[in-house]
């Protein structure tokens, strides 16, 4: 088990950054603030950033097949075009409710999560949307939906509901899931596994909240990476880069009375691994 050297890539003060994701098309890597409402573009090649608003808190964003952007949003499921005008997709507002991490499929199909601002027990969702918008609950009993992701193969789903301390496996087989397991389960200190990410390897890297970490799992469960930040609440993490070796990882600082000085930035481990090219949306 090692322990790799991190660097900061975009220095910043996001209130609840979240989802990493290469978008290949355009070299760049997209992610979030949720609770700021903003989605962020960073393209490591030179450095340029942009920032956009969003009208609500958003919980994913991820590149679509045809060009522009689909957004997990409050209250549902919005596209933003490539010229920059925005539709919804699905929508399905919940009071007290709000959207949270999301992943794409091998299909293109969308893996949505939500969650009660609360965190109440069973109050979040997991749902299955297809680029024609047709949305199905996956899973209806869930508390913080966090990462999903899914084997080199797509024969396997990895999925995280953070209060359980677990990250969890499920057959995927043509958009459907069955025989949850687990696969790690999170010790009582080490904080709560958020997003993650599955390498060429067919490891699954977790980021832990309030655990100053992200882990790598074995597709057998064993623990044989981490990599430790200066931070307490890290998010998510995803590869990027021309070869998809970088891991980039996202923080927060949301909740912290004295957030150290990085909380909120992006990181970065250059030649961490792997990753697996990630799907666009089909929609």
């Amino acid at each position: 088990m090692t322990t790799t050297p991190y660097e900061v890539a975009v220095r910043a003060e996001a209130e609840l950054g979240e989802g990493p994701t290469w978008d290949a098309a355009a070299g760049r890597l997209l992610w979030i603030d949720v609770l700021g409402c903003r989605v962020h573009t960073y393209d490591p090649a030179t450095g340029r950033r942009t920032v956009r608003r969003t009208e609500q808190h958003v919980g994913a964003v991820k590149p679509r097949a045809g060009g522009g952007l689909v957004l997990n949003l409050r209250d549902g499921i919005g596209l933003l075009d490539p010229d920059g005008g925005f539709r919804w997709l699905h929508r399905e507002p919940v009071p007290g409710r709000r959207a949270n991490d999301a992943a794409i499929a091998p299909d293109g199909a969308l893996w949505a999560g939500t969650m009660r601002y609360d965190e109440a027990p069973g109050g979040g969702t997991l749902s299955r949307v297809t680029g024609e918008g047709t949305a199905e609950v996956v899973l209806d009993d869930v508390a913080v939906s966090n990462g999903t992701g899914w084997s080199p193969d797509g024969r396997l789903m990895y999925y995280i509901d953070s209060p359980t301390r677990r990250v969890d496996v499920f057959d995927h087989v043509d958009g459907r899931i069955s025989g949850r397991r687990t696969l790690a389960a999170i010790e009582e200190g080490a904080g709560f596994p958020d997003g993650l990410t599955v390498d060429a390897e067919g490891c699954v890297w977790v980021a832990l909240w309030q655990g100053s970490a992200v882990r790598r799992y074995t597709p057998g469960g064993e623990l044989d990476r981490v990599i430790e930040l200066p931070v307490p609440l890290v998010t998510a993490c995803a590869f990027g880069g021309p070869g998809l070796t970088d891991l980039y990882i996202t923080t927060a600082r949301t909740g912290l009375t004295e957030p150290p000085a990085l909380a909120g930035s992006l990181f970065v481990v250059p030649g961490a691994g792997k990753g697996l090219a990630q799907p666009a949306f089909a929609g």
